[in-house]
């Protein structure tokens, strides 16, 4: 979007400003937007971009995570313009606006960095604005045995930080945080980080599957939180079918790639009760149309009464390093 916030509120991030950002989802509503126990849809957002956010536990019968091998992520840096799908319900939302600088590196030797910042804005239509600047940075090793976050997510005059790392111990995941207090969790081996995260769904979807369920742990919130995930795998679109008019169209070799409309749904952790009559319902939904390389473009995320569209509006190519 060309436009820029008001002089008195903070502008949106250029694509430059890639460079100064310190982690992945993020929209962060005040009580007055999101309901007790709701999650803030910064959070949710940049979870989703950093799936890379992308960003659970419906206790899969996986064993201990294993790499999901094979799968080649591109380095890039995008750009995503944010503005309201649609809205109903009680809670008054009037325009979204906002934008997200995503930027993607690393290699199979070092493991893979992320670096990203979303700067959004929120009225209900009675001259109360929500305005968010989140900036994150995470590391991932290639192995999807250790990986370290960092966030700061500022609303209005609000900052919160979250700093810690977790690393895959045998039978256990073993977090350690240090802000925003010093905390020591212990995770079940199931547990997928982010990058893995991508790299299985499209490890499942080369495969022909439809289905995936897996728990994701990404550092988000407070760092003490994990969430359940279902995700659901479309019908392939072959190489050159379907072509996209947004900044996707503008790379030659994304037209040589297939791509699949995946919808992901994030639950909170099942309570008893939930889990003896199997009935629960999303806290959010997220679909994309994601590329065997990891790129993700016409990014929807559907809150049951508002939705978000973030439209890919720049796209480079990044020089992959060699691996030593």
């Amino acid at each position: 979007m060309a436009e820029r916030l008001p002089a008195r509120k903070r502008p949106l991030p250029d694509g430059n400003a890639a460079s100064i950002l310190p982690r992945s989802s993020h929209l962060v509503w005040r009580a007055s937007v999101a309901a007790p126990g709701e999650a803030p849809f910064s959070m949710m957002l940049s979870r989703f971009l950093r799936l890379a956010a992308l960003a659970l536990l419906c206790a899969p019968a996986l064993a201990a995570a294993a790499p999901a091998g094979g799968v080649h992520l591109a380095p890039h840096r995008a750009i995503y313009d944010l503005k309201l799908l649609r809205a109903s319900g009680p809670r008054g939302i009037d325009s979204v606006r906002g934008r997200i600088v995503y930027d993607f590196s690393g290699n199979a030797c070092d493991g893979y960095d992320l670096t990203f910042r979303q700067v959004s804005e929120l009225n209900s239509g009675e001259g109360k604005a929500v305005l968010t600047d989140l900036t994150s940075t995470t590391w991932e090793a290639a192995d999807a045995k250790r990986f370290r976050f960092s966030s700061q997510n500022r609303t209005n005059d609000k900052a919160d930080t979250v700093d810690g790392e977790a690393d895959r111990r045998g039978k256990e995941v073993a977090i350690k945080l240090t802000r925003p207090k010093r905390t020591a969790l212990i995770m079940p081996p199931s547990v997928v980080f982010p990058t893995e995260q991508m790299r299985r769904i499209i490890a499942s979807a080369r495969a022909g599957e439809n289905f995936l369920q897996m728990p994701v742990y990404d550092g988000s919130e407070t760092g003490e939180k994990l969430f359940n995930t279902f995700t659901l795998i479309g019908k392939a679109i072959p190489p050159g079918a379907n072509p996209p008019h947004d900044a996707a169209a503008n790379v030659p070799a994304l037209a040589k790639l297939t791509r699949w409309p995946v919808t992901i749904s994030y639950f909170d952790q099942r309570s008893d009760s939930e889990i003896r009559t199997g009935e629960q319902t999303p806290v959010y939904t997220l679909g994309f149309e994601l590329y065997e390389n990891g790129i993700s473009r016409a990014l929807v995320l559907d809150y049951t009464d508002f939705a978000i569209a973030g439209e890919m509006t720049a796209l480079e190519m990044k020089k992959e390093k060699p691996c030593k």
